[in-house]
């Protein structure tokens, strides 16, 4: 009878036992993470008798859980590629709403502020239409200044999001060393800690939506994890740190450090291959940076091409004066890099300015410069690579080199953003309309004695080159143009009696015609048809309040394309923001798009590990009912076996 108690027995703990992992499945079938469980079930090896061989039951031999290595890896590598992704497209989506379309958007700001110009054209010497004027301007300028504030609240909440990733990022870690730890522990016990292994598998999982990870087993069954192409997070039960830190140019951006030992250890972005910190990282250095870029050449080009404008004309002084500047332009930043010479005090030994001298030529670009070797200085467009080398002086798209206090020691560096602070600085100065310099600082008349229809249109001052003290000057029409008879041949005297002679054709203006050799930095355009021997008498402007003549030339601003001319031909502001605007929405329509399809991939990969790993309710009803029967069968063996040994014992005892 023991024998067959013994199977009984044997047959009712396995069964209870599958129940009993049947039962956990159902609870944790909802459970993330949750690897499916099952016990693993073997025979009894045999007795021996003179009868054969007669078995001695079941025994649990274990409980496994099912399980893939390949699955796990590729869900939580498509999990991670997609948080990045989807990041990226929510930063995106906020900086899109800086560069507003419509009414609300840039462009339409300084369409107005020239189109008010409009009004002291026809109204010189009208103060509410000077102060409105300067209204449209200020609105400007508050647009851009508040457009580049939005951009570095945005840089800040990247920071911000950085910090609180890196908080959890550092909890997972430590969790995932101290179940490491347990892990170790069990090891020799023959069986494995199939929850602590689920745990384990899910903290990693959670990391690599942070920061991309490879994981690598030892021989005591720890995992260690990886980061950035190799760096240790996690190694056994010991966990490293990562850190926040100011960027090596620019404290006001992030870059994240690996804590090793008590020493930081940067990380470069481009290793760093999926989770939310990697998209943060990519957003801050190039995204954001392009942004802040576009955003101010536009602000540094209007901005001093309007300046410009306003310093050639005259204003409503008493005496008439050069115009003010109407708007503040922001110098151009020149960041030392930290592990740069210092001096005794913290300050740098050797450093590196710049100036802006053609706004019109800047680029929507950082640069780097740097010094690798004694006296050779190279200078890095970071927007497309372009190395160039450079020195002491240069001028190079727009801004000049100085090397003050002292040139570039061997191996220093330096950040330079000649327009990265131009939007968020930028306000309006000129406060008093009088400042307008509506007035051209020459006036242009007809002689009474012309016989052909030519009359004034316009003259204004257009460069640095005008010199008012070359005035009067008279400008007489005389033969045809023996290579197209249908225009005039023309001298132009100035004041010191020197003659230079040019060709007029419908539509050129005189003055400013470098190719011909005349480059005197103003333009008179005429309307009709001079005939030979009519004059035009060109004189200083006496009377400013009723002279137009440089407000003429701020309505032309809005078609002159003066925005980027250094490497393609200009554009006007108005397509220099529909451009960047344009630039912005295909990076948030790519970055949607591949949001999707990561977002897609990685449903699919987790799918698929579920479908091996996690719990079928239908299954496990199903395997809950056999091993029901199972244990109710095995109680029934035992049942048996009760009765025959008390059957047993009643015949004994007779």
């Amino acid at each position: 009878m023991a024998g067959l108690l013994s199977l009984g027995a044997r047959a009712m703990f396995a069964n209870q036992a599958a129940l009993q992992t049947i039962g956990q499945n159902i609870a944790n079938a909802n459970t993330p993470g949750y690897s499916r469980q099952s016990v693993v079930l073997t025979t009894s090896p045999g007795q021996y008798t003179g009868a054969g061989f007669f078995g001695k039951g079941v025994d649990v031999q274990t409980v496994v859980r099912s399980h893939n290595d390949f699955l796990t890896k590729e869900a939580a590598t498509a999990k991670s590629a997609a948080t990045a992704d989807a990041t990226r497209a929510e930063q995106l989506s906020r900086m899109e709403k800086v560069f507003a379309t419509g009414t609300d958007g840039l462009g339409y700001a300084a369409s107005q502020f020239l189109n008010a110009m409009v009004d002291v054209t026809s109204r010189p010497s009208d103060p509410s239409a000077r102060q409105v004027a300067l209204g449209r301007a200020n609105e400007m300028a508050v647009r851009f200044s508040n457009a580049g504030q939005q951009l570095s609240d945005l840089q800040s909440g990247v920071v911000s999001d950085l910090k609180a990733n890196v908080t959890v990022v550092n909890q997972l870690a430590k969790q995932i060393a101290s179940i490491n730890d347990q892990i170790s522990k069990t090891r020799g016990s023959g069986h494995t800690p199939n929850d602590l292994l689920d745990q384990r598998e899910q903290l990693i999982s959670q990391l690599g939506e942070h920061v991309a990870v490879t994981t690598l087993p030892a021989d005591d069954d720890t995992v260690g994890v990886f980061i950035g192409g190799g760096q240790r997070l996690v190694l056994g039960n010991q966990a490293s740190t990562l850190q926040v830190s100011p960027d090596a140019y620019d404290p006001q951006r992030a870059v994240l450090s690996l804590n090793e030992g008590g020493q930081n250890r940067p990380l470069d972005e481009s290793v760093l291959t999926g989770g939310s910190m990697t998209a943060l990282l990519a957003f801050q250095n190039h995204d954001l940076q392009d942004a802040k870029n576009m955003l101010g050449q536009l602000a540094a080009a209007i901005g001093t091409r309007v300046n410009d404008q306003n310093a050639l004309g005259l204003d409503l002084s008493n005496p008439p004066g050069k115009g003010a500047p109407i708007f503040n332009i922001a110098a151009p930043r020149v960041m030392p890099a930290a592990s740069n010479l210092r001096n005794a005090d913290g300050s740098f030994t050797n450093g590196a300015q710049a100036s802006i001298v053609d706004a019109s030529q800047l680029q929507a670009s950082s640069y780097k410069l740097t010094s690798s070797a004694a006296g050779s200085y190279e200078l890095t467009r970071l927007s497309d690579g372009v190395v160039r080398s450079v020195n002491d002086g240069d001028t190079v798209d727009g801004f000049k080199l100085a090397f003050s206090p002292a040139a570039p020691a061997v191996g220093e560096s330096f950040l330079i953003e000649p327009v990265g602070a131009a939007a968020v600085d930028m306000r309006r100065v000129l406060d008093n309309g009088s400042g307008i310099a509506a007035a051209s600082p020459l006036t242009a008349s007809t002689s009474v004695n012309n016989t052909g229809t030519v009359s004034v249109d316009s003259i204004y001052a257009v460069n640095a080159n005008f010199d008012l003290t070359k005035a009067p000057m008279t400008v007489e029409f005389g033969d045809p143009d023996p290579a197209n008879t249908a225009n005039l041949q023309y001298t132009l005297t100035l004041a010191d009696g020197s003659v230079l002679n040019g060709i007029w054709s419908s539509g050129q203006p005189i003055g400013n015609q470098p190719a011909a050799g005349i480059d005197l930095g103003f333009e008179l355009r005429t309307n009709g048809v001079p005939r030979k021997g009519d004059k035009l008498a060109l004189d200083p402007t006496t009377y400013t309040s009723t002279n137009n003549g440089n407000a003429k030339a701020f309505l032309n601003i809005q078609t002159d394309t003066f925005v980027g001319k250094r490497l393609q031909p200009g554009a006007t502001i108005t397509d220099a923001y529909a451009s960047a605007m344009s630039d912005v929405g295909a990076r948030v329509q790519s970055a949607n798009y591949l949001s999707g399809v990561s977002t897609s991939v990685a449903s699919d990969s987790e799918a698929s590990r579920a479908g091996q790993a996690g719990v079928n309710l239908d299954e496990e009803a199903s395997r809950l009912m056999q091993y029901q029967q199972g244990y109710q069968a095995a109680a029934k063996v035992l049942q048996t076996a009760q009765t025959l040994f008390d059957e047993l014992m009643r015949i004994a005892a007779r």
